[in-house]
């Protein structure tokens, strides 16, 4: 789980995360939203496949990104009960 806490360390991954958890996104798209290179978003995003943060479906010629919602849960979960409850 130590590459999650990496990936999510970079504010440009923590973005793109906000961003597909409003819509699922192409690489295109996702790119809009940046000042940055498009072969910089694509390392971003396989950073976060990688780290199965985000799902990648093709469409035609489309590659379109989603929220893997599951895995972030977990890792919610994870840090909860590392850091939560502190009322013991």
């Amino acid at each position: 789980m130590d590459s999650i806490y990496q990936a999510l360390a970079d504010e440009t991954r923590r973005k793109i995360l906000q961003l597909l958890k409003k819509e699922d996104l192409t690489a295109g798209q996702i790119a809009e939203q940046f000042n940055i290179s498009k072969p910089s978003i694509s390392h971003h995003l396989n950073i976060l496949k990688l780290n199965n943060l985000v799902l990648s479906e093709r469409r035609g010629q489309e590659i379109i990104y989603s929220l893997n919602i599951t895995v972030l849960q977990e890792f919610m979960l994870g840090m909860y009960n590392m850091f939560g409850d502190s009322h013991e």
